[in-house]
């Protein structure tokens, strides 16, 4: 079964950045495209970046395009996502998952989210 640690949230004011992690273990993690969600307050959990099993591609939610950069080091079995020019509007607890190339939605055979990272965006 596979466990997810996100880490690397905190306050910011707007225009700040933070770097969050999300360690994986207990699965073949290098065969798995992996994303970062987000759940906002009061809102449902959204998609916010992809990567594929190997790094070569990426996908991100529109509104986050051009600021966030996600990444993975397969040695590690760790993603990362850095979030620049942080908004308030990106306030939320993030999470990472195994991700379903295409439609990036979490894979429909995982269902063990971790604790997630909140990140909150405010002067």
């Amino acid at each position: 079964q596979v466990q997810l640690v996100e880490s690397g949230g905190g306050l910011v004011q707007p225009g700040g950045s933070l770097r969050l992690s999300c360690v994986v273990s207990g699965a073949t993690f290098t065969s798995s495209p992996m994303g970062w969600f987000r759940r906002g307050p009061g809102k449902e959990r959204v998609f916010v970046a992809a990567i594929s099993a190997l790094g070569s591609n990426t996908v991100y939610l529109d509104s986050v395009k051009g600021r966030f950069t996600i990444s993975r080091s397969n040695a590690e079995n760790t993603i990362y996502l850095q979030m620049n020019s942080l908004k308030p509007e990106d306030t939320a607890v993030y999470y990472c998952a195994p991700t379903q190339w295409g439609t990036f939605t979490p894979r429909t055979d995982f269902d063990s989210w971790g604790q997630g990272t909140q990140v909150t965006v405010s002067s």
